[in-house]
């Protein structure tokens, strides 16, 4: 199983999990409860929804945007790309998606959840946390997702869904990165391929009618 998910991740993606391999810790099962504490804690510390501007010093951004067409209604492609449960699989090293809270207001469907990464590396797997802030906006057919990874990388992500050609949807997403200096251009190299790749396999997905 190891083997097979190294074949899945890409060589900036191995390089990046390299240099966090400093900050991550062996893989084990954190309770529901503890990450929910370690999210709480995450967001009182780092307030990842924030966007500094002018950034602190030793700290940079970049930004991609990534399209795809995918050839369903937006009423069906919207509520199956936003729910990051369908994304395991799509991304090959997200074990399990963990939802703090799941609050509607004012036609804003707000998620505090975690995503948990599990990295196949020796001696030991590392287990990645990535603390988010998702909101949907349900009648503008959008969402955004803030979060924070280990490593100190923040994440600010605006994904948009057009009708193009009748029933076919176009999701575009916004991507931005901030990170330490020295792991800027592996973030953004190692983002945006991933994201494309999820891209590729929730299109196969939907219009197979497996969502």
């Amino acid at each position: 199983m190891k083997t097979r998910l190294f074949r899945f991740l890409s060589a900036p993606l191995l390089a990046i999990s390299l240099v966090l391999s400093v900050f991550g810790a062996p893989a084990r099962a954190a309770t529901d409860l503890e990450l929910a504490q370690e999210w709480q804690t995450t967001w009182n510390t780092y307030k990842f929804t924030q966007v500094a501007n002018p950034l602190p010093e030793g700290r940079s951004r970049a930004s991609q945007s990534i399209s795809i067409v995918i050839d369903a209604p937006r009423s069906l492609v919207f509520p199956a790309y936003s729910d990051f449960n369908n994304h395991i699989g799509a991304n090959p090293v997200l074990e399990r998606v963990v939802t703090h809270s799941d609050t509607t207001q004012f036609g804003i469907e707000a998620r505090k959840l975690t995503a948990i990464e599990v990295i196949p590396m020796d001696p030991a797997p590392l287990t990645l946390n990535t603390h988010a802030c998702q909101k949907l906006h349900l009648a503008d057919f959008y969402y955004t997702v803030d979060s924070w990874s280990t490593g100190n990388i923040v994440t600010h992500q605006k994904i948009t869904f057009e009708r193009v050609n009748g029933n076919q949807t176009k999701v575009t997403e916004h991507l931005t990165f901030e990170t330490p200096t020295e792991l800027i251009d592996l973030a953004l190299a190692s983002g945006v391929q991933a994201h494309q790749g999820i891209q590729t396999v929730l299109k196969q997905r939907i219009e197979s009618g497996a969502l």
